[in-house]
């Protein structure tokens, strides 16, 4: 048992301070909700006699609406005050929740998305991630910081899990009580801004200590809120965007319809299929930071990638169901295994006052890249050019790694500058 609290991943968690924890459970409270909401958004606008374009109009506001909120409060977070912004970014939450479920007007609808933090994927949006990206390294040591990433990741993924686990089952409760599906669908928008709520008087909570330091460096002297790391932020954004075009172009969704389509599975396997998938990439975090404190951040970010580029790319090759699941878990094995490695690295390598600028320009520039994707992806499949995604997408995502491997391998992180001394 001791050996087990002495374990480098359980000490990380230790050595966080009380704002450390406060932005953890900021983090699963907020994936919960985006889990709660992503299981009936699209039913939702459905279900209020919206057409198929007005769905798809008001999912594409969602998107936009991310890209633009998050870059104009994340660039500004730094200078305005991060814990200011958070709290802004709740409210925009409970803003969308709450206009979403007391009305079915598309042109309030439309509003709504692009202004309310809303999640119909399940995943991240607003300058929540970005924020507290730059925050948490201020929570805890160098030595640490990538441990608490991993943590930070797993977290939210169980998080989201079990939220659009509890929205389907929420949603069949009510209805097997009497409700309609519309009425079933509004209580859990309404809970959405419940949760918005919570999320902001957890905000409230944090200490002035996750603001940027005092004696830092000059002011940012650029509109999105950076100086010195412009050009390494920039350039990490660049390819940011390669790598995230790559990924857009094999999204689940279109991985599940390849499935379908060429073995045939029906939903519930599908739905297995991709548990165990997030099941392995959320594991792989905590792996991930065990593997950068013994090879680097860099090293880990990219010699990880590139096998999981090589399984990719082996998927629709296999001439089986069983042996396609296999390679596809062994790819989610590997594959998110740069993300808390990716955020440490940007963090520690820009000035704390440019932390929540840099989260937040990469983010967005990873979202607008990996909109443009699916497109092309369906024009791929409908002219039956099935495994062309899949081995254009690790084409791409190799390029990305050796291109980042070779701009960056000269910049080490502070914890990594130290080891390196004699």
């Amino acid at each position: 048992m001791t050996r087990l609290l002495a374990l480098p991943e359980l000490e990380a968690l230790r050595s966080l301070t009380v704002d450390g924890w406060w932005l953890m459970l900021a983090r699963v409270v907020r994936l919960f909700a985006y889990g709660l909401l992503s299981v009936m958004f699209a039913l939702y606008l459905a279900e209020v006699g919206l057409s198929q374009q007005a769905i798809g109009l008001i999912l594409t506001l969602t998107l936009v609406g991310d890209a633009a909120i998050s870059l104009g409060i994340t660039t500004r977070a730094d200078r305005l005050g991060r814990r200011r912004m958070l709290f802004v970014g709740a409210g925009l939450m409970i803003v969308g929740g709450l206009v979403c479920g007391l009305t079915s007007h598309v042109l309030l609808l439309g509003v709504a998305a692009f202004i309310g933090t809303l999640s119909p994927s399940g995943g991240e949006v607003g300058p929540f991630l970005s924020i507290e990206q730059a925050a948490l390294p201020q929570t805890t040591s160098d030595a640490a910081r990538t441990q608490v990433f991993a943590w930070y990741n797993l977290g939210g993924a169980c998080a989201a899990a079990l939220g659009a686990l509890g929205g389907g089952v929420c949603a069949q409760a009510l209805q097997q009580a009497g409700l309609t599906p519309l009425a079933s669908y509004r209580v859990l928008l309404l809970a959405y801004a419940g949760l918005g709520a919570v999320l902001g008087l957890l905000c409230t909570r944090l200490s002035p200590a996750v603001e940027v330091p005092l004696g830092g460096s000059a002011p940012a002297t650029n509109v999105v809120g950076l100086h010195r790391s412009r050009r390494v932020v920039y350039t990490l954004a660049a390819l940011f965007m390669l790598d995230s075009f790559a990924g857009g172009l094999v999204v689940q969704s279109l991985v599940a319809y390849w499935f379908h389509r060429r073995f045939g599975v029906d939903l519930a396997m599908l739905g297995s299929i991709f548990f165990g998938a997030s099941l392995f990439a959320g594991l792989s975090a905590l792996a991930a930071a065990r593997c950068a404190t013994r090879f680097g951040l860099l090293n880990t970010m990219v010699f990880t990638h590139l096998p999981s580029n090589v399984f990719l790319m082996l998927v629709p090759l296999m001439p089986n169901l069983p042996l396609a699941i296999t390679v596809l878990l062994l790819r989610f094995s590997l594959s998110q295994m740069d993300v808390p490695t990716r955020q440490s690295y940007t963090m520690a390598i820009v000035d704390p006052d440019e932390r929540a600028a840099a989260a937040g320009v990469t983010a967005v520039a990873r979202t607008l890249a990996s909109a443009c994707a699916p497109v092309i992806t369906k024009v791929l499949f409908s002219v039956a050019l099935w495994s062309w995604p899949f081995l254009v997408a690790g084409g791409l995502k190799s390029v990305y790694d050796l291109a980042l491997y070779r701009s960056f391998r000269a910049i080490k992180p502070p914890e990594e500058r130290l080891r390196a001394l004699p």
